[in-house]
């Protein structure tokens, strides 16, 4: 028997004034998933999650988080979670340790579970060594690393991450993911985590829903989403292309074709077999030595979904 979800939404709704920021949206998160909620800014991500914790009172629907009603049970739900939203939390006239510490006696951890969990934290996150500086003089990523650590300090079962990236480099960037990942995955944690950075989708869920204006509009692996996108991209290394150039853009099936030295990139419009397009190019007397064919990529796909579905701006 399948597992709950560790959140379901039903006919979600949230409006402001003549703002619908959030649009009747249904929405199920596996537990124990990495989970992305992709779509441009203003599309109602930071908004849903506030509705799922109880923060917002919905305008119609219901959220569910971890087998509770957020509107009868929210501080149980928000005692179960872990959050980062746009802001830190951070004081940063204290030090690291001394930030979760408080954090940590808020959740009323008992004395050696709470130093245990503070020291598994900071040396996970690489931040042991630093621990007892100001978190003023410290880098953005550094700060986001312990923003990261006190959302997880109790042991949430699922974690809301909003945008975690934002901002900052992509050194920084990427080992945020990879703590995530391994957080993650080591302790079971449900990850909720909203972005507009395609790669880090990529990089990081098993899932992904793309909203846009407070609508749904595309969801499954970021595979399946590739897949979505429609287009196949066909790069052929070689020499001798000149003489197929035109032919190729001139077939109904190819949408762009790019020459740079000893590099064809033909761009199809849908999937179809790769030979036939190879025997053209031999036929016309192209020297042929390698033929790659790829998906999409997830940008790509979901720079198509918006278009299918407007412009995404709001």
């Amino acid at each position: 028997m399948a597992s709950a979800p560790a959140l379901r939404l039903d006919g979600l709704t949230r409006r402001f004034d003549t703002v619908t920021a959030v649009d009747h949206l249904d929405l199920e998160v596996p537990a124990g998933s990495v989970f992305g909620f992709l779509g441009p800014n203003g599309a109602g991500k930071t908004t849903t999650i506030r509705l799922a914790l109880g923060l917002l009172e919905p305008t119609a629907g219901r959220a569910e988080v971890l087998g509770r009603d957020v509107a009868t049970d929210g501080d149980a739900v928000r005692r179960a979670c872990g959050v980062l939203l746009e802001h830190t939390g951070l004081y940063e006239r204290l030090s690291a340790v001394d930030n979760l510490e408080f954090y940590a006696r808020l959740w009323r951890m008992p004395d050696d579970a709470r130093r245990a969990r503070i020291r598994e934290l900071l040396e996970h996150f690489g931040l042991a060594d630093r621990q007892r500086e100001l978190v003023a003089t410290w880098s953005r990523g550094m700060k986001q690393k312990l923003a990261l650590a006190r959302a997880l300090l109790h042991r949430p079962a699922m974690v809301f991450l909003d945008e975690p990236t934002a901002g900052l480099d992509p050194v920084a960037a990427a080992s945020l993911r990879s703590d995530v990942l391994e957080l993650a995955r080591r302790e079971g944690v449900t990850a909720f985590i909203t972005t507009h950075n395609l790669d880090e989708a990529e990089r990081t869920c098993d899932a992904v829903r793309v909203i846009r204006a407070g609508r749904l509009i595309a969801q499954g692996s970021p595979a399946a989403l590739r897949a979505r996108g429609g287009r196949q991209i066909v790069t052929v290394r070689g020499a001798r292309f000149g003489g197929a150039v035109g032919v190729l853009r001139a077939r109904p099936e190819v949408e762009r074709v790019e020459q740079s030295d000893g590099r064809l990139e033909i761009e199809l419009k849908s999937e179809v077999p790769v030979a036939p397009l190879v025997r053209l190019l031999v036929d016309h007397g192209a020297d042929v030595e390698e033929v790659h064919k790829g998906a999409a990529s997830l940008e790509e796909a979901f720079l198509a979904l918006l278009d299918e579905n407007g412009d995404g701006a709001g």
